[in-house]
């Protein structure tokens, strides 16, 4: 109870009063009381001053609520208290509150109204009377009339807004929000909903009395009346403004580049997508400070603080008025609505305000791309993927450029972004399809292996095929679930051959990126097991380039040893197309020689080219490897790599890629 607090003067507790009063001290004793118009009352009240009343008067009240009462500044309410004055038994009533002065001291009036004498409130009532109280102790509140202006506040809001009750009663509520556009949009957003009979909640600006800004979350509640006339809007409000302060500061950090104070890629993001939602047209600029390390390594310190300074002083120039972004150490964005010519101009501007290093120019040169939404693409990711591929071309033709992908181009990318969203859908719903080309032995002429190969025609895209698809797999990270898909496939079909007495070796392809999975040869023995598919019956094909980086990583060669140990084989695909190396056919566990259609292609076309298959056939011999020959198209073809010592061949002249209900047929 602070010093400024008073409260009213004593009252004489005559007779007069029909009910039991009692004047309280702040330590709970008794000064003086009576009991009105009850003759049963027996106890004398001169035996109980300065007693306790907890211990007389109001046995069952608890220390937890009589603490409440001595210390509130407020008027408080109380049902169903008992008040021992009866001999035979406690009363039932309802007791009421108020902190007053009397004798220089200040104490707690309590006047006890007996239940059966008074029709009381319900609990409901009881509990809103006290989530009112609650709440004006709590927060913040306004109180409008029917028109939205001010018809009572509380202390909290007056200490806050600066406002006094004589200067913000009878204003208008709109005089408690900033004046700029933002604000009066989101006001009238308020009012309306009001004004529709809903609450509104939300986090809002407003300004106190002298205009110092400062937030609150805000609950407007409607209190509709049965005349309009009598409506009331009551506000409830916390004050957030050091949480608000505290998530700008973060949001800088988060979103501003302290170098140069532009954003950064995140909060780019955030401003493109906001732009694309309200289908705002706009240029994306993208320009990139070309041989950046070469000049750092040049020029050292300078290159790394100075250089990055100038540059974007320049930019800032130049593109005047437009959103501004860095996206790393030597990469910038330009979001603009300006025309392409003006965006070449920034060539021929660093040249006439060049950056110097002491009196000494630095040649700097930038490679840009643009890309225009909604003409080229339409997210955020198609718009950076399509401005690093730009980027990419012009520092392939020399750099120092700014220049738009071809429609051709962006319709690539298109069709490119398309296909990964399908590509998710289809592995999902489990919609690619696996097709098998036979292999021919040529010393049985029977069909004794397949390769399994992944065939995708979406019912939106078309076909896709599997030169489009893998490599989009490989960069999207998706080829570890097409892996999965078509192992377990190639897995389940080897033992339904198997169990119509076909024993036939299912081979599928494998990505590096695969095995770069520590857990790769553990997962291919568990889907064996669980498939119950015999280990001999499963054959693995490597790419060249697999096998140089495998070369490299002795995780990898360790899982494919791991394989080989349990019966898997393993086979170079493609071999001659790649990167010519004999080391890993050293280290790796390879057991077939696949030589690439290209070749075969060639055959019967050059001598050169008969030469340089028979010599790989020879070098596959002469390190126990087994020979396929991929590609083979016609007899000719087949019975010139039978001279040369091939082992199998495969190709449309043995069969194009079928369904797997027609391998048996092919057999037979």
């Amino acid at each position: 109870m602070t010093k400024e607090q008073t409260f009213p003067t004593r009252i004489e507790l005559s007779p007069v009063t029909p009910f039991p009063s009692f004047l309280v001290s702040l330590d709970g004793l008794l000064l003086e009381g009576h009991f009105g118009d009850y003759p049963y009352a027996t106890t004398d009240l001169e035996e109980l001053n300065l007693q306790p009343i907890a211990d007389t008067l109001l046995p069952t009240l608890t220390k937890e609520l009589l603490a409440t009462i001595l210390e509130s500044t407020q008027p408080l309410c109380y049902h169903n208290v008992e008040l021992a004055i009866n001999n035979n038994k406690p009363i039932s009533s309802t007791m009421y509150t108020k902190p007053m002065n009397y004798q220089q001291q200040q104490v707690i009036h309590m006047l006890c109204i007996p239940t059966d004498s008074i029709r009381l409130m319900n609990d409901e009532q009881q509990h809103l009377i006290d989530l009112k109280n609650g709440i004006q102790n709590s927060f913040m509140t306004v109180t409008l009339d029917n028109e939205g202006f001010i018809v009572h506040t509380n202390p909290h809001f007056l200490t806050t807004s600066h406002w006094t009750p004589k200067r913000v009663l009878g204003k208008t509520f709109w005089q408690l929000f900033p004046s700029d556009d933002e604000s009066v949009k989101e006001v009238q957003h308020i009012w309306k909903t009001l004004q529709n009979g809903n609450i509104w909640q939300g986090e809002v600006q407003k300004i106190t009395k002298d205009e110092q800004p400062y937030w609150v979350h805000l609950t407007a509640i409607p209190m509709i009346s049965q005349n309009s006339i009598d409506n009331r809007f009551f506000f409830i409000e916390r004050d957030i403004t050091n949480e608000k302060m505290m998530q700008n500061r973060l949001e800088k950090i988060a979103y501003i580049d302290p170098e140069t104070g532009m954003i950064n890629i995140h909060r780019l993001e955030q401003i493109i997508k906001q732009m694309i939602e309200e289908d705002r047209h706009f240029s994306f600029v993208y320009l990139s400070i070309d041989k950046f390390y070469t000049i750092k390594g040049l020029h050292g310190d300078f290159a790394g603080d100075s250089l990055i300074l100038e540059f974007t002083k320049r930019m800032k120039m130049y593109f005047q008025d437009s959103t501004m972004a860095r996206i790393n150490e030597n990469d910038f964005v330009v979001i603009t609505p300006l025309p392409e010519w003006f965006t070449h101009g920034f060539l021929s501007y660093l040249q006439q305000h060049p950056i110097y290093n002491g009196s000494v120019a630095i040649p700097v040169s930038i490679s840009g791309g643009i890309t225009r939404f909604p003409e080229d693409q339409s997210t955020f990711a198609q718009i950076m993927k399509a401005s690093l591929a730009t980027i990419t071309n012009v520092r392939a033709a020399g750099g120092d450029n700014i220049l738009s992908l071809s429609n051709a181009t962006h319709k690539a990318l298109n069709r490119k972004s398309i296909v990964e969203k399908r590509l998710l859908l289809a592995l999902d719903q489990k919609n690619l399809q696996v097709l098998y080309q036979p292999q021919l032995d040529l010393k049985s002429k029977k069909i004794t292996a397949v390769e399994a190969l992944v065939r995708w025609d979406d019912e939106e895209i078309g076909v896709v095929s599997p030169d489009e698809l893998i490599p989009i797999a490989e960069e999207t990270g998706l080829i570890n679930n097409i892996g999965s898909f078509m192992l377990e496939k190639a897995c389940e079909q080897a033992v339904a051959w198997k169990n119509d007495g076909l024993p036939i070796t299912v081979g599928i392809n494998s990505s590096v990126l695969e095995f770069r999975d520590k857990n790769m040869a553990k997962s291919i023995l568990e889907t064996l097991e669980r498939t119950g598919c015999p280990a001999n019956l499963l054959q693995i094909e490597i790419t060249e380039k697999f096998a140089l980086e495998a070369e490299a990583e002795m995780g990898i060669i360790k899982q494919m040893r791991v394989l080989e140990n349990e019966g898997i084989v393993f086979a170079l695909d493609d071999f001659g197309t790649g990167y010519a190396s004999f080391r890993y056919m050293q280290l790796l566990p390879i057991s077939i020689l696949k030589i690439d259609k290209t070749f075969t292609n060639t055959l019967l076309k050059s001598d050169k080219s008969r030469q340089l298959v028979h010599g790989m056939v020879q070098l596959g011999k002469s390190m126990n490897l087994t020979i396929i020959a991929e590609g083979v198209e016609t007899e000719d073809q087949q019975l010139l790599l039978e001279s040369y010592g091939c082992d199998v061949v495969q190709g449309y002249y043995i069969s194009k890629p079928v369904m797997n209900k027609e391998i048996p047929n092919l057999i037979k």
